[in-house]
């Protein structure tokens, strides 16, 4: 089910604009522009090495633009201090393609350890194991509590992974990969899940994927990132017929 919302300047909860990033002599991104709306899922899509992970590396913080802005929830983060941009991060969920979680941690202690990290978010009065087995339940995995990263299928691990996203109940969530690695069964299991997160925590997601299938199903938008720039954006109907070879060379079989 698509979201239908109201698409306005004033409820953009992440902008990256004319952003450019060099390695040398290697224009990774060179002015490329992004919006994402509130309650949207915005689906972007690139060849390897096009600067999908610089991109994603610039918007947390973790590598420095040469020029352009990024403003998450109105706070320009290539202006913000360390703390100010720890206290940012804690609102941004972040799924990583090869799930990482903690392999010496039970499923409990790797959902327990952002609690720790920012637990000034919460108050004393807090129950951490109330919010650790919600966050399992609503991915389906109440009973995978103390079981070892080791002991999880691909798809169990995803799970969880998001789970250990969603602790923090972050206002939006970047996906990398989602479905990779994944048998086409449990990889629609993921996109339906992230479906229900979006509804049940009213988030707003930026989902990386080369899964033409989960772009079709899970995105409002679609931003295709060719020659360091934001090529072109539209929905995927729109894109999927569209007659320039660079865009249709996206939606071949």
């Amino acid at each position: 089910m698509k979201n239908n919302t109201h698409l306005t300047d004033k409820n953009i909860v992440l902008e990256i604009k004319d952003l450019h990033k060099s390695f040398g002599d290697n224009h990774v991104l060179n002015g490329f522009n992004l919006q994402l709306y509130q309650g949207e899922n915005l689906v972007i899509m690139g060849k390897s090495g096009s600067g999908k992970s610089v991109m994603i590396k610039c918007l947390v913080g973790l590598m420095e633009v040469d020029s352009g802005s990024i403003s998450v929830m109105h706070n320009d983060i290539t202006k913000l201090d360390q703390k100010s941009l720890d206290i940012l991060r804690a609102d941004i969920g972040f799924l990583f393609q090869g799930s990482a979680l903690y392999d010496s941690m039970t499923v409990r202690e790797n959902l327990e350890f952002p609690l720790r990290r920012h637990s000034k978010r919460f108050d004393k009065s807090t129950n951490t194991d109330e919010l650790v087995k919600e966050a399992l339940e609503n991915v389906g995995l109440a009973d995978a509590i103390d079981l070892m990263p080791s002991e999880l299928s691909g798809g169990m691990k995803k799970r969880v992974a998001l789970a250990r996203t969603l602790i923090l109940q972050p206002k939006i969530i970047l996906y990398d990969e989602p479905t990779s690695g994944l048998d086409p069964i449990t990889a629609k299991e993921i996109i339906i899940l992230m479906q229900t997160i979006q509804k049940t925590y009213k988030t707003s997601s930026l989902i990386i994927t080369h899964d033409v299938d989960c772009a079709r199903v899970i995105s409002d938008r679609m931003l295709l990132l060719i020659d360091g720039k934001d090529y072109v954006v539209g929905t995927f109907s729109e894109l999927s017929k569209h007659e320039d070879p660079k865009i249709k060379a996206f939606f071949k079989n």
